[in-house]
This record gives structure tokens, sequence and C-alpha cells, in this order.
């Protein structure tokens, strides 16, 4: 199953990737909440992720960096807005450089993850940009195929995931 859509919308700065995966509700939430499997996914498959700080809490910082094929690392940063296990979680996103200074430009996403059936569970990711120049600067870098590509790890992690619970 994976990505079912992806959305673009213009007028309201907003991409939202919907994907569904054969697992429960509370498989899909520990993707977010534990950070050695939020490594396993996010970022394009080619650029993977480690999570260096993780305060998974209203709040709460998380601090991580990817790491290019070249060993470039690029760094970002969240706060946790809303932590609602296992439906919501809301986040504000932004860039940072090698010392870890956020990048002023940032997004909101939220994360809502809904049983959809006893076998399939559906997570969307909307992401809000603070302007239109800002949203053209990530959907040129290829944002919204990097995040569809990165979803597309999943399947395999929630198998491995579910299968050793």
């Amino acid at each position: 199953m994976t990505v079912t859509n992806v959305e673009r919308n213009a007028e309201r700065l907003t991409l939202t990737i919907t994907a569904e995966f054969e697992a429960p509700i509370e498989a899909v939430w520990q993707l977010w909440e534990n950070p050695r499997l939020l490594e396993q996914w996010w970022g394009p498959p080619m650029y993977p992720a480690t999570f260096v700080n993780h305060n998974f809490t209203p709040g709460g910082g998380i601090a991580y960096f990817m790491t290019s094929p070249e060993g470039v690392r690029h760094h970002g940063w969240w706060r946790a807005l809303t932590v609602d296990a296992p439906q919501r979680f809301e986040f504000e996103a932004g860039f940072a450089d090698d010392a870890g200074n956020p990048n002023p430009e940032t997004s909101i996403i939220r994360v809502a993850i809904t049983q959809i059936s006893p076998d399939t569970t559906r997570m969307a990711v909307e992401t809000t940009f603070s302007s239109t120049a800002a949203m053209d600067q990530l959907l040129t870098m290829g944002m919204d195929e990097g995040m569809a590509a990165a979803m597309g790890q999943i399947p395999d992690i929630l198998r491995t995931a579910v299968t050793s619970t």
C-alpha cells in the first residue's frame, strides 16, 4: 500500500502525503515515538537520519542530521507542539547549521494517524509552509518525492517491528 496520495495546495501553502500501512495504529505511532525506528525511515533512502535529541513531549526539542552519500551532514530540528498518542503529532520544523543553530525559516508539520480497519492504518503528514517562496524552494529541492520515498521504507520496518513484539 504505502503512499496513496500526494497533494500540493498552493493557496493553503500545504503539502500533504498520505500513506496506508498493514499494521496496528500503535506500531505506526512508534515510527515517530521511537527515535531508532524514526532513523530507519526519516529522509530519502540514500540520506540516513541520526537523531541526537528526541524529547517527544509538548515543547520538547528534537534534533537530527541526515548524511548524504558523500558524507555531508544536513541538520534539522523540530519542536513538538502536540503529542496525542497514538493519533496525532504536531511540530515546528526547520533546518540548522552544523552547530545546530536553527534557520529562521520554519514550517509546521501535522501527523494524523487513523486506524481504518483492524489490519490497516492511515498516516497523513501535512506540512504548512511559512510562505510561497519557502514552499517553492522545498518542492524544487524534491521534498515531495523525498518524503514519499522515505515513507516507502516504512512497510519493511513495520514488518520487522510487529514481528519482534
